[in-house]
This record gives structure tokens, C-alpha cells and sequence, in this order.
């Protein structure tokens, strides 16, 4: 019995059954690698945060960033730009987004014209916006309209004002467009339909005419885009940038804060504001903690109408704040300090005061006090507030250029602007007199610039006929009238109705400013100006730019912006 047994145990590894448990065991073998390669790729994807090209910029841009050179703000007024001049110079995650084009069915025959499907009840009555063939329609005729740009999606219709008309939206940016950022247009459209049951679009309203599709920014709304985390602004979509305020007196004492005071670097150039600022909110990051911040700006006599500094300017004017919050922790010092007069004493918060800029935030990691003030004297230039970056601390403090960004208040103004020009035309630069020798947005400037010369210069790099948009501080436009033999010359003023009392700007930053009117103040105009310039599809500079693909003299150049 024992040998019989044995023999049976046996008798699978006889030779006319080896090739079949062969087969079996390789197959077991091959289900099981497959099992541990599918665990294995399901814990890498849902893991795995891979680098993103936007923000991870190139070799040339963050050698820039983090130079190892002394960080003190330079006094030959060198450009320090805002985050999406920087993120934009990686353009390629942006190559592979949707483009609605794909997604519409391209109809034979006119493309303001289609006949509808099904033709039921009176062709007089109101036009459906929420019809399909009615949203088909004037995609389509979008898409044919505006050549230059790329559309990213549409959001459906929406009832105009009167039977005949439709609302609707979408967001692009342009096909060669030097843009991190987002646009959205909503536009009118009147739709007519005929007996026959075809339906035609008569015409299409200038920028932003259709507000009826124009949703509602709702409360805590979350971004519609995002890179690695951080949102990317939608220019023209609703901004919310209120003011943050702590939910508790619990929350606000758990937190942990950084606030600058004093210093010199009031009422100085933009440049050397945002150097200063950047400098404490890295260093607020480095120390994990919520930076508490001055709204209230004063701005540069180089910058006002009455060439004096003038105090009470808000940041909302000129940069993103809603972005700024939405990627940083930053309070308002008002609020601030009304929170801790209430709640300092009787939840025993604490303060430690910083006097000498020479301590590094690497000395301050250890400190548990709620609020670190550093208090900075009245002798210039060592109470600047970068001044705490520089030396050891430039390696260790990196300033998060992404999280700011220009007003989106302007930006609008930038994009309408490129829109009434079709998002077709060629941009020259022309800074003339002290005010291009001494410019803080446009540095190294070359001598003035003849009319002879600046026609000789565009001769061979902008064909004859084209859009021409000419950025400039010259006032006397009789300086560019030879121009307009060969272009159609266009200028910042000729759009001074986007600013105006009558403009969405104009009310919007009444508004922000509590019912007191905002100049369009030189910083604006400049910021304005320059955005549309880099806009164009060929750019013409006279003057020396900071890259190093511009050189000395009258340039063509590929700067992108925001």
C-alpha cells in the first residue's frame, strides 16, 4: 500500500504529463506577475506627483530667480516681474489642452447659416437658446469668426434682452499668445430664422456684450483650472477678492503669524515694493506662517497724475489678491490687529519682536510665540525689508514670484483691447525723453528714436497694411503720423473708453475703493501698455531688453508676459 501511494503522488511528473504541468505553471507564474504589476501601478499612479513645466521653469528663468548674487534691489530700476511673466516661459503644458474646434461638426455651406431639423410652430417665435442646433450654431460661427485664438470650452446659452438675441461665453487664449492666464469672452448674438426654418447669425457684439452669460462667481467657489495645485486666474471671469477674516477666536489664537513694521521701502518704485514684499512673504512660508499684510499702498510720485506720492492706494489695483489668498496664507493688518486686541490678552498670545534684519528666519524656525513682528529703523538703506534676505538667508528663502500676479482688473482692459484688434496684429515699442532713460518697466532704453529711423526699422519686419499697435510714453502723436501710410496705427488712448466713468473698470474700482473714483493712474497705463504690446504677433522693441535674445539697438523680440 505504501508503494502504491507513493507511486500515486508521483504520478503527475510522469514524462507523457510534463509538458501539460509545464503549461500550468507557466501560467500560474504569468497570472500572478501580472496581479503584482497592476498593484504595483495603481500604488505608483495614485502616489505619483509628477513635475509640471509650469511651474518648474527653465534653467534660464530660475538661474535668474535664484541668483546667488547679492539680492539687493538694484538701483538701474531692472525689471523684477510679476509670477506669470516667468510660469509663461514654458509654454508647452498648455500644447495638448482641447480645442473646441475638434468638437464641432464642420457643416458644408455658409458657417453663419444652418437649417434646423425639425421645423414645428410659428418661425416668428422667440429664438430657443437653449436649443442644441441653436448652441451648434453659434459655436460654429465663433469658431469661423475669430481665426487667431483657441478655444478651450463654451458654456451654454443664455436668453438676451430682447426674442432675436443669446448670450454666451467661452474661455481661449490665443493661438500665439504669451499668456498663462485664461480669457473669457461672453458676447450678444442676434439670431434670425427664416421661413424656410434655416437659422442665421445677423451679427456679434464687441467684447463682454453678452453679461447675461456671465455667471456669478459663487462663495468659495473653487478655481476652474489648476496646475499642481495652484490656481490659474480666468481673465473676465468675477473677482472675489474680499478681504479674509479668521472663522473663530479659536482658530485665530491657534495660528501662527509674521508681520513687517516700518522700514524705508514706502512710497518707493513698484520694483522695489514687490522685491521687499516677496522677501517677507517667503520668508512667512519658510517659517510656516500667515503673513500680515499692509493693503494700503503708497505710490511713487513717478507713477501719479499730481507727481507727488500719494498714500491710500489699495493692492487690489494692481495685482491679483484673490490669487494671492487663494495660494497663500496672507491677513489683512487691520483685521489682524483688531482680532488680537480682542482676544490677545485673555488667550495669552504672545510676541516676539525682531529689531535687526541681521537675524535670518533660519534663527527664528525655533520660535513659538503666536506673532514675530520685526521692526525695521528710519536709516536707509538698511531698514529695507529684503535686506532680511540677502547674505546666507538668499540660499535658504526663495521668493514665490508665482503667487503674484497683475490685477485682473487690467488684464480685462489688456484683453479687450486685443480683441477689438481681432487678436491679429504686430506691437512696436517706443519710449522717448527722461522718462525712457529713467522707466522702471522698461529699463536700458536706447536713445530717442526719429520717425525716419523707426520707419526704416519696421521696413522688411511688418508688412504694409498690417495692425499696428504702438506702445509709447511720446504724448504727441504727430510723432507717429508717418506710420499710418503703411499701418493702421492703433494706441493705448484710443481705448480710454475701457476706463472711463462709463467703463466696468471704472465702477469696479470705485466699488473696491469704497465710493471715492480710481485714476488710471502711470503704473496702470504702463502695466496696460506693455501686456498689449507683448500681445502682439511680432514685437518690435527699441530698445535694449533684459534677455539675452534682444540686443543692443531696435529688436525683434519673443518676451512673453502674462
Amino acid at each position: 500500500m505504501l508503494g502504491r501511494s507513493r507511486l500515486s503522488r508521483t504520478g503527475s511528473f510522469r514524462p507523457e504529463n510534463l509538458g501539460q504541468n509545464a503549461l500550468h505553471m507557466i501560467g500560474h507564474l504569468c497570472f500572478t506577475l501580472f496581479v503584482i504589476g497592476v498593484l504595483v501601478f495603481t500604488i505608483i499612479a495614485a502616489t505619483y506627483e509628477p513635475k509640471n513645466p509650469i511651474f518648474h521653469p527653465s534653467t534660464k528663468i530660475e538661474t535668474f530667480l535664484t541668483s546667488s548674487s547679492n539680492a539687493t534691489f538694484r538701483s538701474d530700476n531692472t525689471v523684477v516681474r510679476t509670477g506669470e511673466d516667468f510660469m509663461v516661459s514654458n509654454q508647452t503644458a498648455f500644447a495638448t489642452f482641447i480645442n473646441a474646434k475638434d468638437v464641432v461638426e464642420t457643416k458644408e455651406g455658409s458657417a453663419d447659416e444652418i437649417s434646423l431639423s425639425r421645423c414645428e410652430g410659428d418661425w416668428k417665435e422667440p429664438i430657443d437658446c437653449k436649443d442644441p442646433e441653436v448652441f451648434h450654431l453659434m459655436m460654429k460661427v465663433v469658431i469661423e469668426r475669430f481665426e487667431d485664438i483657441h478655444f478651450y470650452q463654451f458654456g451654454k446659452p443664455a436668453p438676451g434682452p430682447k426674442e432675436n438675441t443669446c448670450d454666451m461665453a467661452w474661455q481661449f487664449r490665443p493661438k500665439e499668445g504669451k499668456t498663462v492666464a485664461f480669457l473669457k469672452d461672453y458676447r450678444r448674438f442676434v439670431i434670425k430664422r427664416s421661413k424656410k426654418c434655416k437659422l442665421s447669425v445677423v451679427s456679434i457684439g464687441d467684447y463682454h456684450s453678452g453679461v447675461n452669460a456671465r455667471k456669478k462667481k459663487r462663495k468659495n467657489q473653487k478655481p476652474g483650472f489648476e496646475q499642481g495645485g495652484v490656481p490659474l486666474p480666468v481673465v473676465g471671469e468675477p473677482i472675489n477678492d474680499s478681504l479674509p477674516v479668521v472663522e473663530s477666536e479659536i482658530a485665530f489664537s491657534r495660528g501662527k503669524y509674521l508681520i513687517y513694521a516700518g522700514g524705508g521701502d514706502r512710497c518707493k518704485n513698484m520694483n522695489h515694493y514687490l522685491w521687499s514684499f516677496l522677501c517677507a512673504l517667503g520668508e512667512a512660508q519658510y517659517l510656516n506662517r500667515t503673513l500680515v499684510m499692509d493693503l494700503t499702498l503708497c505710490l511713487s510720485s513717478i507713477y501719479t497724475l499730481s507727481n507727488e506720492d500719494e498714500e491710500g492706494k489699495d493692492f487690489r489695483f494692481y495685482f491679483d489678491f484673490e490669487h494671492l489668498k487663494e495660494t497663500a496664507s496672507v491677513l489683512d493688518q487691520q483685521q489682524f490687529w483688531e482680532d488680537w486686541n480682542e482676544w490677545q490678552r485673555q488667550d495669552g498670545l504672545t510676541l516676539y519682536l525682531v529689531e535687526d534684519s541681521r537675524v535670518t528666519p533660519m534663527q527664528l524656525s525655533e520660535v513659538k510665540d503666536s506673532l514675530i513682528m520685526r521692526k525695521f529703523g528710519s536709516v536707509e538703506p538698511d531698514n529695507y525689508w529684503y535686506r532680511v534676505c540677502e547674505g546666507e538667508t538668499e540660499s535658504v528663502i526663495r521668493r514665490p514670484w508665482h503667487l503674484v500676479w497683475k490685477s485682473r482688473r487690467l488684464m480685462d482692459i489688456v484683453s479687450a483691447i486685443a480683441s477689438r484688434l481681432n487678436w491679429d496684429y504686430d506691437s512696436v515699442h517706443i519710449m522717448r525723453g527722461d522718462k525712457a532713460r529713467n522707466s522702471d518697466l522698461w529699463p536700458n532704453l536706447a536713445q530717442d528714436t526719429s520717425p525716419n529711423t523707426l520707419i526704416s526699422t519696421l521696413q522688411g519686419k511688418i508688412e504694409d497694411g498690417r495692425n499696428v499697435y504702438v506702445a509709447t510714453n511720446e504724448p504727441n502723436m504727430s510723432f507717429f503720423y508717418p506710420l499710418k501710410d503703411k499701418y493702421s496705427t492703433h494706441f493705448l488712448e484710443d481705448y480710454k473708453d475701457l476706463w472711463d466713468e462709463n467703463s466696468e473698470w471704472y465702477s469696479l474700482t470705485k466699488e473696491l475703493n469704497y465710493g471715492i473714483p480710481v485714476d488710471f493712474d502711470g503704473y496702470m497705463r504702463a502695466s496696460v501698455d506693455t501686456e498689449v504690446f507683448f500681445r502682439g504677433k511680432k514685437q518690435i522693441e527699441t530698445f535694449n531688453d533684459l534677455t539675452d535674445d534682444c540686443k543692443e539697438g531696435v529688436n525683434t523680440c519673443n518676451t512673453a508676459t502674462s
